[in-house]
């Protein structure tokens, strides 16, 4: 019979260490956050190879007392907390008490500091029987750790190149940077001087570290719900990439990754983004410490919210908002105007009340001369046309821009490219907006509200549309006509072979109705109604507004075109088409004179 026998120390602190230590990173991320909690305000990093020779950590904190040392690196011990009420509303980075302990077990592990107002410091190797011994520091500490796995030799095998493995000491790094602007941080690689980054405001050390590229693109989200919060900066989805590595989460000030507010990202992004894009965010989550349990994982970057559901829709809810922005509230603000928000250690983003989640929906008027948004400038658009204003290609004389009040975001139409493209003139310069695909994002939205609502009104034809169709088609038709009319369709068998359509949404009159019908009879096909109405709505409507925007080369008068711009700025998610596609794009004054060499 197999004999219970009791570890001893050492290989029980290896053991600890194979959850804790699984590459140099992991011993950075402990020492940073060790650093922080001592309220430093000032780090310097020093790496060798990758970290794997050499990791050393050096900071202004509080320091540790000579009778402390030894203590300091026993398993179990800390400072952070003492009693269970602690553990369940953990409000510092560190809090386990393995870390140093599990580190001395498998690295060489100095330590030498010195508390605020001692006589001078004191260093401590991490050995057996060791002493403390009196050094030379300012303040602070240095915590130096050399060869790791020098005695486990079969676990540095699993370690990656040197480069693999300090792209992952950077990134340790730079993580805690983002969420303490208010910290200085410098990080050196074999003698190299990587970046050193001073106390900066927020916006100013996200651009430090994910690039005035990254700032620029994005849109800034704040809410609130009680004492749950949610600042930071979100990708523009017509600027987003296909990197899978540009998510930057963090709760109560800790980076996580947690697969419930990953998933709140990608439905938020779900409905905006083109192909293959990934959203690209940084986001700073502050909730109650005593909603969220942060001792999940010994590496601390999972988390566990008592109301997962509620958290998730938060998120997604504040995301949606600040996507769903209308035109005019999507230009981007300077790097200064960006940078009011403040990070401070308890409460990483200062963030202004949060009314509510779900936007009233707008009940939006059909394209075309009589929609009230556009009644202003219709005078405009037919007192600059020498012709009929209502004709296919009526509006050809170039249109001034009104003298008086402020212009729209969009500007007014000037002209139309190849059908295609409609041409205007704002403020800053030219606006170039792809027609169909603004068009359909304006139906699309419009569908979506009328069906939430029940309201979607139907046209009836005054000719059926008949178009040939299988057996099964008129089966399908037959089956779901309830269906199929509160989605503002009347379809009929006319023939063993044919359907004929006799009314389809108001919104889609003017696209073909056979070709609207077709389409929705292969999805009911293929996915079922109960499908069609609930997982797959989003992308029945949108393909039901792709056949119902304004096609391509239709020539479109002045008075058509400043109406669609106009609608364009009254309508959510407006920046994108259904597929993800950017509907318009802005080149400045400055822009065009670069173009043509202009005071150069």
């Amino acid at each position: 019979m197999p004999t219970i026998a009791r570890l001893p120390d050492l290989l029980i602190s290896q053991i600890a260490a194979g959850e804790v230590v699984e590459r140099p990173a992991s011993v950075l991320k402990e020492l940073l956050e060790n650093s922080l909690d001592a309220g430093s305000k000032a780090i310097q990093v020093h790496l060798e190879e990758g970290g794997v020779k050499l990791i050393r950590v050096t900071d202004d904190g509080c320091g540790i007392a000579k009778e402390q040392l030894a203590l300091a690196l026993t398993r179990h011990a800390t400072s952070k907390i003492v009693s269970l009420d602690d553990l369940e509303r953990v409000g510092t980075l560190g809090f386990r008490g393995e870390a140093l302990a599990s580190v001395a077990s498998v690295a060489r592990l100095t330590i030498s500091s010195r508390e605020r107002g001692a006589g001078h410091a004191w260093k401590l190797r991490g050995e057996t029987g060791a002493e403390p011994e009196p050094a030379a520091l300012m303040a602070g500490t240095v915590v130096e750790m050399r060869d790791l796995y020098f005695n486990t030799p079969a676990r540095r095998k699993f370690l990656k190149a040197e480069g693999t493995e300090f792209a992952h000491c950077a990134d340790a790094v730079k993580r805690l940077a983002l969420t303490r602007p208010d910290v200085a941080f410098s990080l050196t690689h074999n003698g190299r001087n990587l970046f050193q980054l001073a106390p900066a405001d927020s916006a100013r050390r996200i651009a430090d570290i994910l690039g005035d590229d990254f700032l620029a693109a994005a849109r800034r989200l704040e809410a609130a719900a009680g004492p749950l919060t949610i600042a930071g900066f979100a990708i523009d989805p017509t600027r987003a990439t296909d990197a899978r590595d540009g998510q930057y989460v963090f709760v109560n000030g800790r980076y996580v990754r947690d697969k419930v507010i990953a998933h709140a990202l990608r439905e938020a992004y779900r409905d905006v983004l083109h192909g293959s894009r990934q959203p690209a965010v940084c986001l700073f989550v502050n909730i109650d410490p005593a909603l969220v349990d942060v001792n999940v994982h010994p590496a601390k970057t999972e988390v566990r919210f008592r109301d997962s559901r509620g958290m998730h829709q938060f998120v997604f809810h504040a995301l949606q908002r600040t996507l769903a922005a209308p035109v005019q509230a999507t230009a981007a603000p300077s790097l200064e105007n960006r940078g009011q928000t403040t990070v401070s250690p308890a409460k990483p983003w200062s963030v202004p009340g949060f009314t509510g989640f779900t936007p009233p929906l707008r009940q939006q008027g059909s394209l075309g001369v009589g929609e009230p948004a556009a009644a202003a400038y219709l005078a405009f658009a037919r007192a600059a046309q020498g012709d009929d204003p209502a004709s296919p290609g009526g509006g050809q004389a170039l249109a001034e821009m009104p003298t008086t009040g402020e212009a729209p975001p969009l500007g007014y139409a000037l002209a139309q490219l190849h059908g295609i493209y409609i041409l205007a003139q704002n403020a800053r310069g030219l606006v170039l907006i792809d027609m169909h695909a603004a068009h359909e994002r304006i139906l699309y939205e419009k569908l979506k509200a009328a069906l939430d609502n029940r309201q979607i009104a139907t046209q009836a034809l005054l000719i059926p549309a008949v178009f040939s169709a299988e057996p099964v088609d008129i089966a399908a038709v037959e089956e779901h006509a309830a269906a199929l009319a509160e989605l503002g369709f009347q379809i009929a068998a006319l023939g063993p072979n044919q359907l004929g359509v006799r009314s389809v949404p108001a919104l889609l009159q003017a696209g073909d109705p056979a070709a609207l019908a077709r389409s929705l009879i292969a999805e009911l096909r293929e996915h079922g109604i109960s499908q069609l109405v609930t997982a797959r709505r989003n992308e029945l409507l949108a393909t039901m507004a792709c056949h119902g925007a304004v096609r391509a080369r239709r020539l479109l008068s002045l008075p058509e075109m400043n109406a669609l711009l106009r609608q364009m700025e009254e309508t959510e998610r407006a920046g994108q088409c259904n597929h993800g596609r950017p509907t318009w794009t802005e080149l400045s004054l400055e822009q065009l004179d670069k173009l043509f060499l202009r005071g150069q």
